[in-house]
């Protein structure tokens, strides 16, 4: 459905530092800046990028968006938590752990918010 996903980040440093452990944690390669400063994630066919807003106002957070990370393993969703809280990701919502999601299924959630303030996930469906 999604051809990529871009956020906004003032300090495209700190936020790809960020970005370049916890989606390391999930077997992504690190990013790569572009000419216009874009740092630019490709895995499995998808892309990820940060940016500089273009309109030149401070980057913010969307109240109530998360952006999820799929995670091979409930110790994989872990691995990017562990690094995503060593380089600059603050923790919210519950610890990581299984939640009950809709018609009885289970999912591994991990969240973070990334040093922009965007709320993040990594997720793993137990079952």
């Amino acid at each position: 459905m999604f051809s990529h996903v871009m956020i906004g980040a003032d300090d495209i440093d700190a936020s790809k530092a960020f970005y370049d452990a916890a989606l390391g944690a999930l077997g992504v390669p690190a990013g790569v800046a572009d000419e216009w400063g874009r740092v630019i994630y490709a895995h499995d066919g998808g892309r990820f990028l940060l940016t500089k807003p273009i309109d030149g106002q401070p980057a913010s957070h969307g109240n109530g968006t998360t952006l999820g990370f799929a995670a091979a393993s409930a110790e994989v969703a872990d691995a990017w938590h562990a690094a995503g809280l060593a380089n600059g990701g603050t923790a919210c919502e519950d610890p990581p752990g299984v939640r009950n999601a809709t018609g009885g299924r289970k999912l591994y959630l991990a969240y973070l918010r990334d040093p922009s303030g965007n709320k993040i996930c990594a997720l793993h469906r137990v079952a």
